[in-house]
C-alpha cells in the first residue's frame, strides 16, 4: 500500500462523522458521513458482518464508507446489538430496522428516496432481510418500515440460513420454523428492488455456489439482480475499497444513485471479474 493510500485509510478510520442513537444500549448507534456539496445526497446504509457476533463492529466497513463518501454518497453505518452483546432474538433484527428507520429523523441533507442497503457476510443476510421488511407480518421484528430502501448490495452474503444462525433466531429451525423462514433471504424472494451480489472465487467461509443459487432463484422470482464474481478474491477482500471489488460496486451504485431523469451509464469498466 502506498503512503498516500495508508494515510487516507487512517483518516477514514478516525473520522466517523456524526453519531446518532436509536436506543439506550451502547451498540444502538449509527454514524452519518456526508460528501462535499449541499445535497440532498443519495445514501448507502451499511451493515457489517461477523457471524452476528460481538467481535466485529461497524468499524470494519469504515474504509468502505470513506470510499463511498468520496464517490458522492452519504453513508449511514448501522451498529446493532450482536448475539453475545444483548442481541440475538429479537434484538438484532429489531435494531437493524430501527437503525435504518432513524435515518428519516436526522434532518440531514440526504435524499430519502435514494437509499441503498449494503451488507457484508452476515451483514449481507441482514441487508437482504431489511429489504424484505415491507412484506413482514405485523409483530415480526423489523416489520413496518418507516424508511423505504431502493436497492441492496450483498457482499459475500449469507443467503441461506444455516444451523449457526440459532443464536440470531433464539431457537432451532424445527421449534420456530416461521422465524427461520422470514429471516432467510433464500425463502423470502422476490426482493422487489434491484440487487447486486458480489462474491470472490476464493471465499473459504461462504460458498460462491450459494450466491449463484440465490441469484438464480431471485431471477426466477422476477427480480432485477446482478452477480459479480471476483476471480481470486477471498471473503474479506470484497469490502476493501482498494481492491478489485470496489470498481464493480461503485459502477453499479452509480446507476442506483441517479435521479430518474439522469441517463444511465452502460459502460462496464474494470477487469478480473466475471459478470453473470
Amino acid at each position: 500500500m502506498s503512503i498516500r493510500s495508508s494515510a487516507r485509510a487512517a483518516v477514514d478510520l478516525a473520522r466517523a462523522g456524526r453519531t446518532f442513537r436509536y436506543g439506550d444500549h451502547r451498540d444502538q448507534v449509527c454514524d452519518l458521513r456526508l460528501p462535499r456539496g449541499d445535497g440532498p445526497h443519495p445514501v448507502v446504509a451499511l451493515l457489517h458482518g461477523g457471524s452476528w457476533g460481538g467481535r466485529w463492529t461497524r468499524h470494519t466497513v469504515r474504509p468502505l464508507a470513506g470510499a463511498l463518501v468520496r464517490a458522492g454518497w452519504a453513508t449511514w453505518n448501522v451498529e446493532y446489538r450482536r448475539v453475545d452483546r444483548g442481541g440475538g432474538w429479537p434484538g438484532t433484527l429489531e435494531d437493524v430496522g430501527a437503525g435504518i428507520d432513524l435515518l428519516a429523523d436526522t434532518g440531514a441533507p440526504v435524499d430519502l428516496e435514494r437509499v441503498v442497503l449494503l451488507g457484508h457476510s452476515a451483514g449481507g443476510q441482514l441487508a437482504l432481510f431489511a429489504a424484505s421488511r415491507p412484506r413482514l407480518p405485523k409483530g415480526f421484528p423489523g416489520a413496518g418500515p418507516r424508511q423505504p430502501v431502493t436497492a441492496v448490495v450483498a457482499l459475500a452474503p449469507v443467503t441461506s440460513l444455516f444451523p449457526g444462525a440459532r443464536g440470531l433466531l433464539g431457537a432451532d429451525r424445527d421449534r420456530e420454523p416461521e422465524r427461520w423462514r422470514l429471516a432467510d433471504p433464500a425463502r423470502t424472494l422476490p426482493l422487489g428492488i434491484p440487487a447486486l451480489v458480489v462474491h470472490g472465487t476464493e471465499d473459504r467461509l461462504i460458498s460462491l455456489g450459494a450466491s449463484r443459487r440465490y441469484v438464480d432463484a431471485a431471477r426466477a422470482a422476477g427480480d432485477r439482480i446482478d452477480l459479480e464474481v471476483l476471480v481470486g478474491l477471498g471473503h474479506a477482500a470484497v469490502i476493501d475499497p482498494r481492491g478489485p471489488a470496489w470498481p464493480a460496486i461503485e459502477h453499479w451504485l452509480a446507476d442506483q444513485g441517479r435521479r430518474p431523469e439522469q441517463p444511465r451509464d452502460r459502460g462496464r469498466p474494470g477487469a478480473g471479474r466475471a459478470h453473470a
